[in-house]
């Protein structure tokens, strides 16, 4: 009980370490799914993915993570505006012609990962969430 109550501090702290741990639980999430990861925090000048997987059907999958304390103000689905799903899909097309796999098929999906205030992590996986 204490080492959890340790932890929740320490993540509230720093929105860096919340957004770190955010991104660690949805890639064992995603992995406990079936999805294999290619990579983490794939950036370029088009903008930045948090992760990119490979579903079981051979998909590439483009993740944003978002984590939060609580859906107080904004359910955390929300936050992933028109500006950020163009970002990402500048991004993605970069990341399949940079590595020449352009011809594969490719999804975007939202993961939301929220702490919450007491009680166990809540995690949800919005896939195809947006379409460009």
């Amino acid at each position: 009980m204490f080492g959890l109550l340790f932890k929740r501090n320490r993540l509230l702290k720093d929105r860096y370490v919340l957004g770190r741990w955010g991104e660690h639980q949805c890639e064992k999430f995603l992995r406990r799914k079936g999805l294999k990861t290619l990579t983490r925090n794939f950036s370029c000048n088009a903008g930045e993915i948090d992760l990119i997987m490979v579903d079981n059907d051979r998909a590439i999958v483009f993740v944003e993570v978002k984590t939060r304390l609580d859906e107080e103000f904004t359910p955390t689905e929300e936050v992933v505006n028109k500006t950020k799903a163009e970002k990402m899909a500048k991004t993605s097309r970069y990341f399949l012609s940079a590595h020449d796999i352009a011809g594969r098929p490719y999804r975007f999906d939202i993961v939301t990962v929220t702490l919450g205030r007491q009680g166990p992590t809540d995690i949800r996986h919005y896939k195809n969430a947006f379409v460009r």
